[in-house]
């Protein structure tokens, strides 16, 4: 590659990334704004994003009083500084009470069509309530969480202007949600590969990246933009236990669901550590071994499961291109705002 045509495509990714993430200013990127490599938001209906509604989302996402005992937000189990879930297998509520399952990453989820491992939750202003109200997690009803952030001077105003009424349920999701819209990872070095650059990814990742989409066959599930299906698939991860998780199909009510957990994007995987719905695989090294081996065989094994063969070369090429390839530039990284008073 010559030195004019590097300069060229690096300025044009450059210029890219600046006008798709407010990169020229520094400010946070808007709902409306997307990094190089992922497609245009999906339009939310009856919650348009502005600055103030952002804003007001993202004090409350860090906000531990949206919790029955102020010790939990948000932000406690989907941490900014570590992926934006919390780097242990399970979550820590109040009273340090724990579930089965991880903490899902926040990243992309704007283009999530199902939230949480199981997809209980059709949109971002449905799952956020759900948190708060768990008894597990923030335990904090909705009713006595709208009454305490209401109480609270400097969010009543806030709520007034942005909404133009007090503080309601149904507006305390829509201003989480609208936060959580605007963390979005892209602009990796496999997107500026795609977008021309050549020199964007090591030799070891590009020969990992062939294997992603080609023998490896990881694109089956983990597709498009967001290296996601939106589906859910039966892995064997810790299903042949006593009393297993059975995943989707207590939502779907389906046999074929059983033990079927949703496709995470891999989208800055290697900041979300550890692995599966329930963080039993340690490291993306592990995980690349536990598919090679053909994940743990059950009667409802995802069909796209088999055993790969791969070489140590070979996964540790995988291993690069999903450290390397799909680390983001722009990581949206997010300090903790002022809260009202």
């Amino acid at each position: 590659m010559s030195t004019i045509y590097r300069v060229c495509v690096s300025v044009f990714v450059c210029t890219l990334v600046c006008l798709t993430t407010g990169a020229v200013t520094g400010s946070e990127p808007s709902s409306s704004t997307v990094p190089l490599g992922l497609k245009r938001l999906p339009k939310v209906r009856d919650n348009e994003p502005t600055p103030a509604k952002i804003s007001l989302g993202k004090q409350l996402y860090f906000d531990k009083r949206l919790s029955a005992d102020n010790t939990v937000s948000c932000a406690s189990c989907h941490d900014p500084k570590l992926g934006w879930s919390n780097g242990e297998a399970t979550a820590a509520g109040v009273d340090g009470q724990r579930g089965g399952r991880s903490s899902p990453t926040v990243i992309n989820t704007a283009y999530q069509r199902f939230q949480f491992w199981d997809g209980r939750a059709g949109s971002l202003e449905e799952q956020a309530l759900g948190p708060i109200a768990n008894p597990i997690e923030m335990n904090l009803p909705i009713d006595k969480a709208v009454k305490k952030i209401g109480a609270i001077k400097g969010y009543e105003r806030q709520f007034q202007e942005v909404f133009g009424e007090s503080v309601t349920a149904e507006n305390l999701a829509k201003a989480i949600a609208a936060f959580e819209r605007t963390v979005l990872s892209g602009n990796a070095p496999y997107d500026r590969y795609k977008a021309g650059d050549k020199d964007a990814l090591s030799e070891q990742a590009q020969v990992g990246m062939k294997l992603f989409f080609g023998k490896a066959n990881c694109s089956g599930c983990h597709s498009g933009a967001n290296f996601t299906d939106n589906g859910f698939h039966n892995l064997g991860v810790s299903f042949l236990v006593e009393d297993p998780d059975i995943g989707r199909e207590a939502i779907s009510k389906l046999g074929g669901d059983r033990g079927a957990f949703k496709t995470p994007t891999l989208r800055d995987i290697a900041r979300t550590a550890p692995y599966m719905h329930d963080g039993t695989l340690a490291t993306l090294e592990d995980v690349v071994e536990y598919y090679n081996q053909g994940a743990t065989p059950n009667e409802y094994l995802d069909e796209e499961i088999f055993k790969l063969n791969l070489s140590d070369e070979q996964k540790a090429a995988l291993v690069a291109f999903l450290k390397e390839g799909l680390s983001s530039d722009d990581y949206p990284d997010v300090e903790p705002p002022q809260l009202p008073n």
